[in-house]
């Protein structure tokens, strides 16, 4: 009894030519597409930080703009909801940027509350978020007379 072999290594000389260059050309196309979604990730983080810090700055001059209060239990810094809009935006107008105040007032006289907004787009090209992303803020600050 014979047995027949069947080599597997019957493989035509020039036959996977290109095979190669296909898959490095694939894996270069992925690794831009992960570089751009990384750029445009912390690029929308530090968007957002800067946002927040703005907010911060804005809500801590909004509790600046106190009105002295003498009542009967002594004297005691109140605020408006006039005072604390035109102190934060007197801030936010100082910075370069197209940053915006959304809202700001007072939640109960000593507490000054601003929100700030932004229009981020993505640093490189935006065919995916072609208006962009609305970035919002909100801080609180409370004031206070020792």
């Amino acid at each position: 009894m014979t047995r027949a072999v069947r080599s597997t290594d019957t493989a035509v000389p020039g036959q996977d030519e290109g095979s190669v260059l296909l898959l490095t050309l694939g894996y270069v196309l992925l690794a831009l597409v992960v570089i751009y979604v990384c750029v445009c990730a912390t690029d929308l983080y530090i968007a957002q930080k800067r946002l927040d810090a703005l907010a911060d700055s804005a809500a801590l001059a909004g509790a600046d703009g106190f009105i002295l209060a003498v009542t009967a239990d002594g004297v005691r810094a109140e605020l408006t909801d006039t005072g604390v809009e035109e102190q934060a935006a007197a801030l936010v107008e100082g910075v370069p940027g197209a940053t915006d105040l959304v809202a700001a007032g007072t939640p109960d006289g000593v507490s000054a509350r601003v929100t700030v907004g932004v229009d981020w787009r993505p640093p490189l090209l935006s065919p995916f978020v072609p208006d962009g992303v609305r970035l919002e803020s909100t801080a609180t600050s409370r004031t206070a007379l020792w």
